[in-house]
């Protein structure tokens, strides 16, 4: 049976199915029907429903019925599933080859001479980053600040991270609290927690890390966002962990959705617009550090002014002022039980 890719699918989960369908209703189709010769609506479709033998000639009659697909799927689906796992092998053999190569070039004198510090420019990013990930051998470390991450992306990001996963590393990953009202960050987690990965979320905003096997960790350039430091200094490296490891320690589990916790949480982004306000920052670096849009910050800083019942900023910051709120009472507290309970691997 001939290999089929998208163009196939979509043919068949459009028009074909449709046709199927309206086949099945009629219990046959003739082959000279005007809606499948050449020429026709679904002749197309037809064709293809031919071709996976969903329908086949009844020589008696001449006209075309429709098989059971029960029957057909598997020389479909098969073939595809066995090429899908012969490029993921392939694929692993190809990043322990580079894996070698790259042990090779840490041991040689170009590596030193070059120092601790690689700046890699917009294009060179990704595949740098791929390639470490490829040759992650015990843990890595990701510290995500914003959501609006690119859906497409997210999902290569899902497969590559999963690899990491199947073949025995560990994964540990930190967002803001805003990431809990994404949906595609959503099915992100529960692709890679599902294989042992554990994701949380805290208030505070953060720089992007990703940090491979204690060994390498990869930063924004802080003058140019475009740009990324790959750090392989160990002191450098080891100062980065211990700030992730702090901020996990205070960090919530992504996947404990109790009450008790998602209010804590609530009240830790409550707590952070009171700081931004009191600092005095403006709307965009606010949203930013909430990782949230402007207006969704705006519509918290509404809120504020009606439970203080304010009409402007001024008079919100005079009453909280009065009384005394500096927007980190609810983060002084130590957490609650529940809010320290560990993901499941599930």
């Amino acid at each position: 049976m001939a290999a089929y890719g998208p163009e196939q699918r979509a043919l068949f989960e459009g028009e074909a199915t449709k046709l199927y369908e309206e086949i099945l209703t009629a219990g046959s189709i003739a082959g000279d029907d005007p809606r499948v010769v050449e020429g026709g609506q679904y002749a197309a479709a037809f064709a293809l429903l031919q071709e996976l033998n969903l329908l086949q000639l009844d020589e008696e009659t001449g006209a075309w019925v429709p098989e059971d697909p029960s029957s057909i799927q598997g020389r479909v689906v098969t073939p595809l599933s066995l090429e899908g796992a012969k490029l993921l092998d392939e694929s692993t053999q190809w990043a322990q080859a580079f894996g070698q190569l790259s042990q090779a070039w840490r041991r040689s004198p170009q590596a030193s001479d070059r120092g601790p510090f690689t700046y890699l420019r917009q294009n060179a990013i990704e595949p740098f980053l791929a390639g470490l990930v490829a040759e992650c051998e015990e843990e890595m470390l990701t510290a995500q600040p914003q959501t609006g991450r690119d859906a497409r992306k997210l999902a290569q990001a899902a497969l590559r991270d999963i690899v990491l996963l199947e073949r025995g590393a560990k994964m540990r990953t930190l967002y803001q609290h805003s990431a809990r009202r994404s949906t595609v960050t959503h099915k992100y987690v529960a692709a890679v927690t599902e294989r042992g990965a554990e994701v949380r979320t805290l208030d505070e905003f953060f720089n992007r890390m990703i940090v491979i096997d204690r060994r390498v960790a990869v930063i924004p350039n802080q003058e140019d966002l475009s740009v990324a430091v790959a750090i392989r200094e160990p002191s450098v490296v080891a100062y980065l962990v211990d700030i992730f490891e702090r901020s996990w320690e205070r960090a919530r589990p992504f996947t404990n959705r109790e009450t008790t916790m998602m209010k804590d949480i609530a009240a830790e982004q409550r707590a952070m617009t009171m700081r931004m306000l009191i600092e005095g920052h403006s709307d965009p670096v606010s949203s930013k550090r909430l990782g949230v849009s402007p207006r969704t910050y705006a519509g918290y800083v509404a809120d504020l002014k009606a439970e203080y019942d304010a009409e402007t900023r001024f008079q919100l910051g005079y009453a909280m002022g009065q009384q005394g709120v500096s927007g980190r009472e609810a983060t002084d507290d130590e957490p609650s039980d529940d809010s320290t309970t560990e993901p499941s691997d599930g």
